[in-house]
């Protein structure tokens, strides 16, 4: 009971989240909520622990990647080990109490046209404490086709940055990119 709480209270808050980037875009509230079918949006929470290594130099939590789908909102304790990937170096992101941490993902990027990026990221392990993440990711209906939005692309100067493919196939060839050809943050870009 608590978890369908949870997650429901999640998904509120990432259709909250959606709706002010689609204005930020210039699309319109609901734009996104729309064209990516939301009421039969796909979910995926997971919960991760990382205890204390030894030797935190020669381990990682979890290797470089992007998420797919539109946002992962991540619930964390206080140990830090979320690092970013930006200007070309990994910046580690310190846990504020309290709050969460939004990423942007790869269907955003797609659907935005490449106004917003998906966010690189990856987990560091240390020595001292257990850390604990749990990342809820929301994304388009497993059937909708993420196309970059019309709007957003005029043929001259906004072209497609990204090809367009139905979330669920997305999702299976970047699952097959990381498990056979090393993590790739933009499979589809053009």
């Amino acid at each position: 009971e608590v978890l369908a709480e949870y997650t429901g209270e999640l998904r509120k808050l990432a259709r909250e989240l959606l709706k002010g980037i689609s204005e930020s875009l210039g699309l319109g509230p609901g734009y996104i909520d729309e064209a990516m079918n939301m009421d039969s949006s796909l979910q995926i929470l997971a919960a991760n622990l990382y205890p204390p290594c030894p030797q935190p130099e020669l381990a990682m939590g979890l290797p470089s990647h992007s998420d797919y789908g539109l946002l992962t909102i991540l619930m964390q304790n206080d140990t830090g080990g979320l690092q970013v990937h930006h200007g070309g170096k990994w910046v580690k992101v310190d846990p504020i109490p309290n709050a969460f941490v939004v990423n942007t993902a790869d269907q955003l990027e797609i659907m935005s046209n490449g106004k917003y990026k998906s966010v690189l990221h990856r987990a560091v392990v240390n020595n001292k404490a257990s850390r604990i993440s749990i990342p809820f990711s929301t994304g388009p209906s497993p059937d909708t086709v993420v196309v970059p939005a019309e709007q957003l692309v005029d043929g001259e100067h906004n072209q497609a940055t990204h090809i367009s493919m139905n979330s669920k196939e997305y999702m299976e060839f970047k699952q097959r990119r990381v498990l056979h050809k090393g993590l790739c943050p933009n499979p589809v870009k053009i």
